[in-house]
């Protein structure tokens, strides 16, 4: 029987899901001298939750590595030069959490729709205040980077009759049915004007870093809310706090920030119009257990010598 490829498991701790590897020849490791000596015949690398440091430790004495798998859907903790410019072969979690992402997206809606905060409030305080809710349907989100968690997005919020528009690099001939118009990204202005609720999917490159800024929040209405499940250096954090404190905009619904974790003084904590998620929206009770599962189906068919899937173009980062 020919000897299955090695697995070092780069990890911060040592999560229950290891045991799912048990039939596999791996190991994990949470040091550089650890991994130094497993590194030597390894083939693939499963990023799990060790830092870009020890990935970039590891991926220099692995001499044999063909194959680097990241627990995330995310890559620019991963991504680095010497990766890039290699055969290796990289993929991501992408797809593996889309769903409980659009659903935190379809609930940051409701909850600025409804104004369940101010229902809490009142409950809380024993007030009996009748007061007006939004009906969504009619209203017009647009997503902005329309890949796997713009897609979940969509499927969440066309059945209830929203309007999707969305912006994407590459638009194809074909048409989509959940969304009503695609933008190239540089169109992004033309797009959220018209919205009621902007939603950040993008991946976090050189070129959407920081894309939603000052110039975007001045062209949104000013009843707009932005919600972003993406990565938090998408939006420019300080322009998104003189939004918000000015009342440029309604609101925000927020998965991902700038820095995480996030200050106890931020002032994000203490704004009403924020709902405020930290960076656990995707954490279902069976995350962990998903994104092994899938890792395993990938390895079965790297074992194979058939494709994989999420491949990542390492040029583009995503």
């Amino acid at each position: 029987m020919r000897k299955k490829n090695p697995v070092l498991v780069l990890a911060s701790e040592n999560d229950p899901q290891f045991s799912m590897l048990n039939e596999l020849p791996h190991t994990v490791c949470g040091d550089v001298a650890t991994c130094a000596q497993a590194a030597k015949d390894a083939t693939v690398i499963l990023q799990w939750s060790g830092s870009r440091d020890l990935l970039r430790a590891a991926f220099a004495v692995c001499d044999k590595v063909r194959w680097i798998h990241s627990r995330a859907a995310g890559l620019d903790n991963v991504l680095f030069r010497e990766l890039v410019e290699s055969p290796v072969l990289l993929t991501n979690g992408r797809g593996v959490f889309s769903a409980s992402l659009g659903e935190f997206v379809l609930a940051a809606i409701l909850y600025f729709a409804k104004d369940l905060r101010r229902m809490i409030r009142n409950q809380m305080a024993a007030v009996w205040e009748p007061f007006d809710v939004e009906e969504v349907s009619g209203q017009t989100v647009g997503i902005f980077g329309y890949g796997d968690i713009g897609r979940a997005v969509a499927r969440r919020l066309h059945p209830i009759g929203m309007r999707v528009l969305a912006t994407k690099r590459h638009v194809s001939g074909s048409a989509d049915p959940l969304v009503e118009h695609f933008y190239k990204p540089e169109e992004r202005r033309e797009m959220i004007a018209g919205c009621d609720y902007v939603v950040m999917t993008a991946p976090l490159t050189e070129e959407t870093r920081h894309i939603i800024g000052d110039a975007e929040f001045g062209a949104m209405k000013n009843t707009a809310v932005v919600i972003n499940v993406g990565r938090g250096p998408v939006i420019d954090e300080a322009a998104l706090l003189r939004a918000l404190t000015s009342k440029r905009i309604r609101g925000a619904g927020l998965d991902v920030f700038e820095h995480e974790p996030l200050p106890a003084d931020h002032m994000l904590y203490k704004l009403e119009n924020v709902l405020l998620s930290p960076h656990c929206a995707d954490h279902t009770a069976d995350w962990q257990d998903q994104a092994m599962r899938f890792f395993l189906t990938q390895y079965s068919r790297f074992e194979r010598g058939e494709p994989v899937d999420s491949v990542v173009n390492k040029q583009l980062g995503y």
